[in-house]
């Protein structure tokens, strides 16, 4: 059992491009899904899939071979929650970055959530 779900996609994801891998098998979680949904449509990724290898699911995740190195840093973890207001959400790295968060609304890129003015709890931050 994984105690941080959301730590553990973030770290294979980061070794994965660091050994040069094309694609990572991981569990599946809605959350993660959500998360790589946000990483698909910014460019981080270039697709993921839903696999059933038995009685469990699995995420194939094709990585962007065009990124050489990947910054992804966890924020909130499960023993200090960051929330943020949606006039609290600043730019990550000067616009270079984005950062995840997750809102009433669902996970959304930190530049989604402020258009829509909302906040919510501040997952990831990842830039090149």
């Amino acid at each position: 059992m994984n105690t941080d779900p959301i730590a553990d996609l973030l770290t294979r994801m980061r070794n994965a491009i660091r050994a040069k891998h094309e694609v990572v098998i991981m569990p599946h979680s809605k959350v993660k899904m959500s998360i790589l949904n946000v990483l698909k449509e910014n460019g981080y990724i270039v697709g993921y899939k839903e696999e059933k290898d038995g009685n469990f699911k699995n995420i194939s995740i094709t990585l962007n071979s065009d990124i050489k190195d990947l910054t992804l840093k966890r924020v909130s973890k499960p023993g200090q929650r960051i929330y943020i207001k949606n006039t609290e959400i600043r730019p990550v790295l000067n616009g270079y970055g984005i950062g995840i968060i997750s809102t009433p609304n669902g996970v959304l890129s930190s530049k989604e959530a402020y258009k829509t003015g909302v906040g919510g709890e501040l997952l990831c931050e990842i830039w090149q």
